[in-house]
């Protein structure tokens, strides 16, 4: 492993020095990476040192939006189980780390994720001094499990993620992943069927522990919370009766894609709203410009209540963390990242939310549950635009068959009820054995 260790190092700054170029191309036409970019190389302002200093933090990670949704549940029921408990989130995205650090207290900082060269991950760790370290889903970084474990604190990967493209990847390069997961105390698993997979890929059975997916475990909005969001449509001028279609979590090409699918339906179906939810909300400008390119009116979330635009083609949320209160809005829910994009989006949160869901061909990071759902018939997969359009029109007509896919689909996700609290579980005993 030292072996290993020292090659991943030496290949990896010569990629990140070819990389800065990239980087700062990114800074200066998109913003990205500027916000607090010295966090990615450890380098901290003395407000997060002075706060850091004291140790003994459980150490969260969480790539994205999606991630740190999961992240705040453990944390939260952490935190109820054990007051005095304090706890780092770190994120990688802009987008992550605003909704971190809405979550900020003082018992949870916020900070970027930094970057898994040795010298960087060493500085984070010797100021943090974690407790233990958990991972969300697949963010297993070699030098930040390994530093963690020369510290003698506790590794522990929840929700553990396995696509089929990694998979395929990770067996290529079995005998370096297959230590490097190895160096984690925990796999927590979402399904038993995973855990051929991942003993396959070099990884010791004893370390692996089926807890069902934090994903589908429990709703991630009340109805009263979601209710409010409901009304801010009648600002638009929107019926509480009319049609709306909800493109969640999409990738580029597909909230032009949809909209031009609404606008026919709309011949059907009048006063359809399509109501866009992009993965990034930084695209926001150019999608915008997209859609009123081919005649559609466009209403953005941030102008609500003020916006003069009434009954507008297209809703388009300019937000982050709202996704799953917009759920309620809709009678139908496309999944994004699955018809022009590959890997998929979390399909059980509209579920969960009762809604009925239609995704794409290309749900690789959630391949096993859609398959479960799609033989359930608790969610439709579609192959092309034109059969997308076909089953949307008859999910929008008939409102006993969004209720019978809600229903099918919701017992699926049931098997997950308590995911939470498992892992929670898998976490305290390693920091009581620590």
């Amino acid at each position: 492993m030292p072996f290993l260790r020292l090659f991943y190092n030496l290949l990896y700054l010569p990629i990140l020095i070819a990389l800065v170029p990239w980087l700062i191309w990114r800074m200066l036409k998109r913003g990205k990476y500027r916000h607090k970019f010295g966090q990615r190389f450890a380098i901290y302002s003395q407000r997060v040192r002075t706060r850091l200093q004291c140790g003994g933090w459980i150490w969260v990670h969480a790539v994205s939006v999606g991630e740190v949704l999961i992240a705040m549940k453990l944390i939260r029921r952490l935190k109820e189980r054990d007051p005095s408990r304090t706890f780092v989130l770190s994120t990688t995205t802009s987008t992550g780390f605003v909704l971190a650090c809405e979550q900020r207290s003082e018992w949870l900082e916020a900070i970027y994720h930094p970057l898994d060269f040795i010298w960087f991950t060493r500085r984070a760790i010797r100021l943090i001094k974690p407790s233990a370290l958990v991972l969300i889903e697949a963010e297993v970084w070699p030098n930040l499990v390994a530093g963690i474990r020369a510290t003698g604190a506790r590794g522990l990967l929840a929700n553990a993620r396995l696509s089929p493209r990694s998979e395929r990847r990770f067996r290529k390069f079995r005998a370096f992943t297959g230590p490097v997961f190895n160096q984690l105390d925990t796999l927590c698993l979402p399904d038993p069927e995973d855990i051929a997979r991942w003993k396959n890929l070099g990884v010791r059975e004893d370390k692996l522990c089926v807890t069902g997916s934090i994903k589908f475990d429990d709703a991630l909005a009340t109805k009263s919370e979601s209710k409010n969001f409901v009304s801010l449509l009648a600002t638009l001028g929107i019926s509480e009766s009319a049609p709306v279609f909800l493109g969640a979590s999409t990738h580029a090409g597909e909230e032009l894609l949809l909209a031009q699918v609404c606008r026919r339906l709309r011949q059907t179906h009048p006063g359809l709203l399509f109501i866009s939810v992009p993965r990034h909300v930084e695209r926001t400008p150019e999608i915008r410009a997209a859609l009123e390119k081919i005649g559609l009116t466009v209403a953005l979330r941030s102008e609500i209540p003020n916006s003069k635009a009434r009954n507008p083609d297209v809703l388009l949320v300019d937000s982050t963390g709202e996704l799953r209160h917009w759920y309620a809005c809709a009678q139908v829910v496309f999944v994004g990242k699955s018809l022009l994009a590959k890997g998929g989006q979390n399909p059980a949160e509209p579920i969960t939310a009762g809604r009925a869901v239609i995704v794409g061909p290309n749900m690789q990071n959630f391949d096993l549950l859609v398959r479960q759902l799609v033989r359930a018939q608790g969610l439709i997969q579609i192959p092309d635009e034109a059969a997308l359009e076909r089953e949307a029109s008859r999910l929008l007509s008939d409102p006993t068959a969004r209720a019978s896919l809600v229903e099918h689909g919701q017992a699926i996700i049931a098997s997950h009820r308590g995911a939470t609290d498992r892992t929670c579980d898998a976490i305290a005993a390693l920091t009581q054995s620590a």
